[in-house]
């Protein structure tokens, strides 16, 4: 199993390579070197996740049509393609919005919803393969494998790209792309090779997990106060924290005239320390309590937005390197407390429809942080005048976010969730009532 955990661990690592050159390069030179609108970036990285509730309709029916006897494995590797297509693509948009804007437009809706359909097929599939091959036991090891890797690849490609784009040039942005897009292709397929059993003719096709609507996850969540106040939780913090993508590399050049080289590094630094953290979370796991380590996680991001804060208002480069170090460890110390509490607001009769909440939940916030963070800077620029001022602004209201939901962690209970949760419907009250 040690290899197959690997293999999977290189999937996910190869899915979330060809993000990295989009989010963190491309956004850099269409914001801060081509002019580009903030607004219509995002609304182009938000592309992706509209697409989001495809994965319910992939996952059920790729349990009921295998393709040559395999599962999973035609909806990852065509998920892959698609997912290095599009980011591959991905670099004419900034050559063609200077040159044709709305064939820029066409070619950037079409390169973002490759890699959007690439992503939501690709991923529905490795981890529900991840959770078949590993065993209920098994998918702790299997989930920390694959996001350990993840990471450590974040940070190798923030590196690769800032050694082969110091200056924004169509040709080294066009070149770095590619090598990416290679080297995660390869990733994916060393990673695909021989790692799903094949089913003979005879197995059985029924789906082996239950699928649920938007209303029935709605109706659960309502009826449990908890679960409720963990949905808006989830959406408050994952809003904040995955919102400012799009916007440090901008901000970098924008207030202490990095370059582009030293941008395409930052990814590189609040990986470090997100790795870093994933560590110290893994030595301390059942020493302390997981509400503690999450709000530690969620208070360094704040603290670390704050600081980011404060480096644009008295132009520190060092100042900013301190704001994302702890915005880096933060997030890890976050990621991994905050997965583990979830699963634990979970029950076991209906574990499919409370996780399937909580994804839907970490999609909304996507949607709605990647959005605010594009148009309230440009707004808040508008206003004020000032570019700088538009980041700051969306910066302190990220912090902001984290606040409010640090002190929503508290009211937390997961007795009270586990409580409610079983407790029986009036219906069932009544049967019970009438035998």
């Amino acid at each position: 199993m040690h290899i197959k955990r690997l293999q999977l661990a290189l999937i996910h690592t190869a899915v979330a390579m060809t993000l990295v050159p989009i989010n963190s390069t491309l956004n850099r030179v269409m914001i801060n070197d081509l002019g580009i609108s903030k607004t219509l970036f995002t609304i182009l990285a938000i592309f992706p996740y509209l697409l989001a509730p495809i994965q319910v309709a992939i996952g059920s029916f790729s349990d009921r049509h295998p393709i040559a006897g395999y599962r999973r494995t035609p909806y990852i590797l065509v998920g892959l393609i698609l997912c290095v297509l599009g980011m591959a693509v991905s670099p004419q948009i900034a050559v063609l919005f200077t040159e044709n804007f709305t064939l820029g437009v066409i070619v950037g809706i079409l390169a973002f919803g490759m890699w959007g359909m690439g992503y939501n097929l690709s991923a529905v599939s490795y981890f529900s393969l991840a959770s078949e091959l590993s065993g209920e036991k098994g998918r702790g090891k299997t989930l920390a494998t694959m996001f350990t890797l993840m990471v450590i690849g974040l940070i190798v490609t923030g590196i690769i790209l800032s050694g082969m784009v110091k200056t924004y040039e169509p040709e080294l942005l066009q070149r770095a792309f590619i090598i990416v897009a290679a080297s995660a292709l390869t990733l994916g397929l060393v990673g695909l090779f021989r790692l799903e059993p094949r089913f003979s003719r005879s197995a059985d096709l029924s789906p082996r997990s239950e699928t649920y609507t938007v209303k029935q996850m709605t109706a659960v969540i309502i009826k449990n106060p908890v679960a409720k106040l963990f949905f808006v939780y989830l959406l408050l913090l994952l809003a904040a924290i995955l919102s400012q993508d799009v916007l440090l590399e901008p901000f970098g050049a924008q207030a202490f005239g990095m370059t582009l080289e030293q941008t395409s590094r930052i990814v590189s630094i609040s990986s470090g320390f997100t790795l870093l953290a994933f560590i110290m979370a893994g030595l301390i796991e059942g020493r302390v309590k997981k509400k503690y380590v999450a709000q530690t996680g969620n208070l360094g991001a704040l603290i670390g937005f704050i600081i980011i804060v404060v480096s644009g208002l008295t132009g520190s480069l060092t100042v900013f390197y301190v704001g994302i170090i702890l915005l880096g460890f933060g997030t890890g110390l976050s990621t991994i407390a905050n997965l583990s509490l979830m699963f634990d607001l979970t029950v076991p009769e209906k574990v499919g429809l409370y996780i399937g909440a909580w994804g839907f939940s970490n999609g909304l916030s996507r949607l709605v942080g990647l959005l605010m963070a594009g148009v309230i800077a440009d707004v808040a620029t508008q206003i004020t005048g000032n570019a700088l001022n538009g980041y700051l602004v969306v910066f302190g209201i990220e912090a902001l976010m984290l606040f409010i939901a640090a002190i929503m962690l508290y009211r937390i209970d997961v007795g009270a969730f586990q409580k409610k949760a079983h407790e029986p419907e009036f219906a069932d009250k009544v049967a019970l009532a009438a035998e």
